[in-house]
């Protein structure tokens, strides 16, 4: 099978850099497949995972939040605020990160911004399902 180069960029540097066969992502507008050989495309990426299928069978999955996809016949880039590799993820850190979001959320006050709180407890919820391998 074809393979593709994918390579995860964050503004703190690159995340992952490999060939596969297959990227699922979750766009905005659902979940996609690519190949290699997809026509161009750049699509806005959700809070999510997206996994990354070898030639070898193995399937390595890293947890997004946000982001753009470009898609090249023969490269794939992904552009995300933050990613991390599911092998990665501090657990504890996922987990403490969950409760600062969901007492935030909690919080009946006027100067809890429930917007960024709302997502800050996306991001932690999908930390955790992306290590844990519950995606």
């Amino acid at each position: 099978m074809k393979t593709v180069t994918v390579n995860i960029v964050t503004p703190d540097g690159p995340v992952y850099d490999a060939e596969v066969t297959m990227v699922i992502a979750k766009t905005t507008s659902g979940e996609m497949g690519v190949l290699a050989g997809h026509i161009p495309m750049v699509a806005p990426l959700t809070i999510g995972a997206v996994k990354l299928r070898k030639a070898d069978g193995q399937t390595e999955v890293a947890a997004i939040s946000g982001g753009f996809i470009e898609v090249r016949p023969d490269k794939i880039s992904i552009l995300a605020p933050s990613a991390e590799i599911a092998s990665s993820i501090d657990l504890a850190r996922a987990k403490a990160a969950l409760a600062r979001a969901e007492q935030r959320v909690q919080k009946k006050q006027d100067n809890v911004d429930f917007k960024r709180a709302n997502l800050a407890l996306q991001r932690a919820i999908n930390r955790i399902k992306v290590h844990e391998g519950n995606i």
